[in-house]
């Protein structure tokens, strides 16, 4: 085995490089072209998918994820003559296929072997070919057979994002060295020392001597910088030769980081009685390392800005295999504030880590693996070992490769994985290595034998105190975790859960909240994925009347969801110590269930909600932030706002915070600002100041803007202030719970009624009060919750209104959920309107999510008889100590008031009582199998 893995590097990081510097020696001939198969002619590299091969018979209606539209899981063989020329005549020949599935080789009939591994490159060592032409045929295996069961639900294997493709990906060629020659080269660098250790291995097919050359320098600054040749002479013995040379990288060495990603080409060439063989490789000279709770980089202190990735390429069905593409995504990915990507249960292809060298991307890579390890399970334990090794070999060159984890939400014998690790670092100490990406779902806490903790939780504990993300399913958390289930305020943070590891700790996926899908995306899937999710999704909307608003959905959602994404990411910011965050997503995820959770489209396009400037305001590496107890005052209240930021560039921060805080609201007009020195010290998050302000001049209900400035950076927050004044009166309102005879009578007489319904009455035509988007996926978490005998939760994603309605003038908002609505949707239960005519919209109406697409109420009204209903589903008594519910009660009041609530949808009262009593229709909702157990303990 090792012998293999020795081959595929050898390979590769001959071609690692294309510099016109440095050029590899090696002679190729390029297998990429015409093939024929067992399934018909195809193009490789290709997949069946791209091909079009198999007979393309496919459902049309899962809804679960994209659907392949030329599936096919079997074995495929590809056959093609091939002209072997003189010049290689008398050479050692290695086939090399970059990324492909278990496959088989055979040259003019005879076999040459067979490979299991997915994630390294299928090199086969060839025998003697004469010239002229060979005959080369290869079976490729995508079977469940193939691969370990437990490989299979991982996402480098599964449907569910990636296709679970058959084919050959990227450089694919046969490849010509002297039968002495270079198997690999590994760069150690050292930053501290301003050094590079350099492990060369040769193979020499006798005993002989040698010339080692180094040679390398800068290649993507402006800054060059050229060190100067190393050449040693070296004896060989036959067999395996392994030297060490170490390059003294001077005063003018250049390191690798975010800010500044100096790329490194090394040429090293050996030179033999049989002639010359070279590999080039880049390197980076950084030192990632951990400083307590914190993660280093360079000896600067780093946060983590992560995005989840999963390999989500639509047209394709796998991950790109180019750098420019792979630069396109991360170039995208960084101008929303990334700087960190966890790839979740599989490893990119090289061509990512490139990429991610030239952009600057700190990269977790794992292995194929989302279930549980033991000791017995021997076939699969082989399996990831091999995988683990062959990575490291193959890219741990990479300065990118920062991590590597054992797989997500993990179960089983710890101290077999932590064995593992220790095995991993013995062979290659330049990366961090932890058992897996929230391991026991977050219960078992932090775990001795792992450089840092990836989870949702460190351990269990009273209420919330160990959660290190806001946000959960209700499965999970009570009423779905801090987010939904306490007052918003922007001063509370993870430090009691840190205090808890002694490691740094990154929150794992946090956010997922649901955006409306913007159909608009369905023209974009031209390649071997459609969208039948999507259409289906779409075209329900017909059903209650929905499918003009669709748009209005897709915005509302949006912007909600960003400003809870906002709120989560600055959770982990102000929270002292925090390794970072990896947030579920920046993208969509187009499978388990369809979790339409990113701002991004599953393309890495953007929906049109937020632009990057803005998101990279609370998402990046100096964050102002404003410290509140709550978003909501009264005017007779003082403002009393801390201003702090976090500084992790790589020097301490000095330029002034500079705020301004100002109305939004026309009928306001109220302006304040004001600037505060900062000093902040490298690595550290610091209340630099305070705001202070009364309010006594607005007299009128206004949400306000805080704006903070310092440098090239920025935020913002929403603020709202409601005059305090006497309740309003309800002369000449009658408020009721149920539609009862005298509410019939003063309908009668032409009266006016408030109906708040008791929840109670009316739990089967509701649903429950959800303030943040519905977590991750409706189905999915509805059928984990039933069958874990828990709460599901109601499923909705955000409020939508006309902000300009009378209503708001005295109760100021956006189109869509913000801050001050939190208790008001806390003790409301969004009625369902089914029943209602499809023109006829409600005036807060509650968008569902897509599996349900119930038309639902929070404020919605009637002519009924010769009188006037306005219908509430917010407990307004139980919220009217609470500055934002008692304006929204005044605000009800005064608009019912006027002459301006007049409802143009009429009603009996009879067809009311329908309305508010009518059963239901059930949906059989039923999600997709989650694998992770949500009754996982550690041992």
């Amino acid at each position: 085995m090792r012998n293999l893995i020795v081959l595929c590097l050898l390979a590769c990081l001959a071609s690692c490089t294309d510099k016109k510097e440095f050029q590899t020696i090696r002679e190729r001939i390029d297998l990429s072209g015409n093939w024929n198969s067992s399934l018909g002619n195809c193009t490789l590299p290709g997949t069946t998918d791209e091909n079009k091969l198999g007979d393309g018979r496919h459902p049309t209606n899962v809804t679960s994820q994209l659907t392949r539209t030329y599936p096919y899981s079997g074995i495929v063989e590809y056959e093609k003559d091939v002209e072997i020329p003189v010049q290689m005549e008398g050479k050692r020949l290695i086939l090399f296929m970059e990324r492909t599935k278990p496959s088989t080789l055979w040259i003019d009939g005879d076999s040459v072997g067979t490979l299991g591994h997915i994630y390294a490159p299928h090199c086969y060592s060839l025998p003697a070919l004469a010239p002229g032409s060979h005959h080369i045929k290869i079976r490729i295996d995508n079977s469940p057979s193939s691969v370990p069961a437990e490989i299979q639900s991982s996402h480098a294997w599964t449907d569910g994002t990636q296709t679970n493709w058959n084919g050959i990906l990227g450089d694919f060629y046969i490849e010509a060295t002297p039968h002495t020659y270079l198997e690999q080269v590994q760069v150690y660098p050292s930053v501290k020392e301003k050094k590079a250790r350099i492990h060369v291995n040769i193979y020499s097919d006798s005993e002989q001597s040698g010339v080692v050359t180094l040679s390398a320098k800068t290649w993507n600054t402006q800054q060059e910088h050229l060190l100067l040749d190393m050449e040693k002479q070296v004896g060989l013995s036959k067999g395996e030769n392994k030297i060490e040379l170490t390059l003294d990288m001077g005063n003018r060495m250049q390191t690798w980081s975010e800010f500044h990603p100096t790329l490194y080409a090394l040429n090293v060439t050996l030179a033999t009685n049989e002639g010359k063989d070279n590999i080039i490789t880049d390197f980076g000279m950084r030192d990632f390392a951990t400083e307590g709770t914190q993660f280093t980089i360079n000896g600067f202190k780093t946060f983590l800005r992560g995005k989840h990735d999963a390999c989500v390429f639509p047209l394709t069905g796998y991950a790109p295999m180019d750098v420019k593409s792979w630069r396109k995504v991360f170039q995208t990915a960084k101008s929303y504030g990334i700087n960190y990507y966890r790839c979740h249960s599989y490893t990119p292809p090289r061509a990512a880590f490139a990429a991610a060298d030239i952009e600057g991307i700190y990269f977790q890579a794992e292995l194929p693996l989302w279930g549980s390890i033991s000791p017995d399970n021997h076939r699969l334990n082989d399996f990831l070992l091999n995988e683990a090794y062959m990575t490291l070999d193959y890219m741990g060159n990479h300065p990118s490769f920062t991590m590597l984890g054992l797989g997500n939400e993990l179960g089983g014998d710890v101290d077999l994985m932590r064995n593992w690790l220790d095995g991993f670092r013995k062979h290659d100490n330049r990366h961090l290595y932890s058992l897996g990406s929230n391991n026991f779902l977050g219960w078992g806490g932090a775990i001795d034998g792992e450089d840092y903790l990836t989870t949702c939780r460190v351990g269990g504990g009273e209420g919330y105190t160990t959660h290190v993300r806001s946000s959960f399913a209700f499965v999970d958390a009570e009423k779905g975790g801090i987010l939904n289930n306490t007052r918003p305020n922007t001063r509370a943070d993870y430090t009691a859960a840190i205090a808890k590891s002694p490691r740094p700790v990154i929150s794992h996926e946090t956010g997922q909240f649901q955006i409306y899908p913007d159909y608009k995306e369905l023209e974009k899937y031209t390649g071997v994925l459609h969208p039948y999710n999507l259409e289906i999704f779409r075209d329900r909307l017909n059903e209650n009347g929905l499918q003009n608003q669709i748009d209005a959905f897709h915005q509302a959602t949006g912007r909600f969801a960003v400003e809870c994404y906002k709120a989560d990411i600055e959770y982990g910011l102000r929270t002292a110590g925090l390794g970072g965050f990896q947030m579920l997503d920046l993208q969509d995820f187009p499978g388990q269930g369809s979790a339409l959770v990113g701002i991004l489209d599953a393309f890495m396009d953007s929906k049109g909600i937020v632009t990057p400037e803005t998101f990279r305001g609370f998402c990046a590496p100096v964050v102002p932030l404003a410290l509140m107890d709550t978003y909501c005052y009264s005017n007779k209240e003082e403002l009393n706002i801390g201003l702090a930021l976090t500084n992790y560039e790589e020097q301490p921060w000095s330029d002034a915070l500079c705020w301004r805080l100002e109305s939004l609201s026309d009928s306001v007009t109220f302006v304040r600002e004001g600037k505060v020195p900062a000093h902040v010290e490298q690595g550290k998050v610091m209340q630099v100041g305070e705001l202070k302000s009364t309010l006594t001049e607005i007299d009128k209900p206004a949400q306000l803007r805080l704006t903070l400035t310092t440098g090239n950076y920025h935020n913002y927050y929403n603020l709202w202030v409601y005059p305090d004044r006497t309740p309003e009166s309800e002369a000449d309102i009658f408020i009721c719970q149920s539609l009862d005879d005298e509410a019939r009578k003063r309908l009668s007489q032409g009266g006016k009624i408030l109906l708040i319904p008791d929840h109670k009455a009316i739990e089967e035509q509701s649903v429950g009060g959800l303030f943040t988007p519905d977590y991750w996926n409706y189905a999915m978490f509805k059928s984990i919750s039933e069958n874990a005998g828990r709460e599901v939760s109601p499923g909705t994603l955000s409020l939508l209104m006309d902000e300009k309605h009378p209503l708001f003038r005295q109760f100021p908002t956006e189109c869509h959920s913000n801050w001050q609505w939190w208790s008001i949707v806390r003790h409301a239960r969004p009625f369902i309107l089914n029943a209602t005519r499809h023109e006829y919209k409600p005036l807060i109406q509650v968008v569902d999510n897509v599996e349900r697409n119930h038309k639902l109420g929070l404020l919605f009204e009637f002519a009924v008889d010769n009188g006037k209903v306005l219908v509430c589903m917010s407990n307004l008594e139980a919220i009217r100590h609470t500055p934002e519910g008692g304006q929204l009660r005044n605000a009800i009041l005064s608009y019912m008031k006027s002459a301006e609530f007049s409802p143009t949808e009429t009603l009996t009262s009879q067809q009311l009582q329908h309305i508010l009593t009518t059963e239901v229709r059930k949906q059989d909702i039923v999600g997709v199998k989650n694998q992770s157990d949500y009754d996982v303990q550690p041992e």
